[in-house]
């Protein structure tokens, strides 16, 4: 890892290759986020995303949690700020970030923790990893997207359940229910997180980004009006191709099938 930045509890560390990891890191608290920590987490994603030497972003937790929510003894300076300032709301960057997230979950993801690892576009688990939302214990009320993502993908039945219920999700539930895309030994987490990075970064950034946008925005609406958006930008890609474009798109192919390059996911 070559260049390391950014303040004492969020980490940030941008590799040669286009990885960028993003790393809580307040493990005494079991990285609990203050109002500070949430800014600068928000500020770090749009940076990222604006960054084009970056081409996917790992996001992880520091010592024995992913991240144990908002930190309750400061829950007022929290609570009390608009909740739709987009620009300081982390959530909300990672749902406009163009670049592929992907999360590497160890130990907890309580409320705001959870909510943040349903904003990755990928997640990977450790064995030791919990998933808990704990608004309806403490009486607070979601407002980054947990009452309405969960439900998307592990059905409604299940998420009114560990809503209603602070019911925690282990790691072997939240894979069988769609939750996360692996589930690892801890020794293995990061390893697993970067092998997925190396798999998109080998593909077409421009796709990527492309391919990401049209999966993400086609998700919210239903699926006549999606399959039409889908329609839709592939016309304004197509169209917008030169003869110069197809040749480098032949190209491109020929030296993937020439290539002995193996899957390792």
């Amino acid at each position: 890892m070559e260049k390391s930045s950014g303040q004492k509890l969020i980490l940030i560390t941008q590799e040669p290759d286009g990885i960028a990891w993003i790393t809580i890191n307040r493990p005494k608290s079991l990285n609990s986020l203050t109002k500070s920590m949430i800014i600068d987490l928000a500020r770090i994603f749009k940076s990222l995303d604006a960054d084009d030497s970056v081409r996917v972003i790992i996001l992880t937790g520091s010592g024995r949690s992913f991240c144990s929510g908002v930190d309750l003894t400061a829950a007022e300076d929290v609570f009390k700020g608009d909740v739709k300032d987009i620009e300081t709301d982390p959530v909300a960057q990672m749902e406009r970030c163009r670049k592929p997230i992907i999360g590497a979950i160890d130990g907890f993801a309580v409320t705001a923790g959870f909510e943040i690892s349903l904003a990755c576009d990928l997640l990977v688990a450790s064995k030791d990893a919990k998933f808990l939302d704990t608004h309806a214990r403490f009486g607070i009320f979601p407002s980054w997207g947990l009452s309405q993502k969960l439900s998307r993908v592990i059905g409604p039945n299940r998420a009114r359940e560990v809503s209603l219920t602070a019911m925690p999700i282990n790691a072997e539930q939240a894979e069988r229910w769609g939750l996360v895309n692996y589930v690892v030994d801890r020794s293995e987490l990061s390893n697993k997180a970067r092998q997925i990075a190396e798999a998109i970064i080998k593909n077409n950034h421009d796709m990527v980004l492309r391919y990401k946008a049209v999966i993400n925005d086609g998700f919210k609406q239903e699926l006549t009006r999606a399959l039409a958006l889908e329609k839709e930008r592939a016309f304004e890609y197509y169209d917008g191709m030169t003869k110069d474009h197809f040749k480098k798109m032949q190209k491109f192919i020929a030296g993937r099938s020439s290539s002995k390059t193996s899957s390792k996911l």
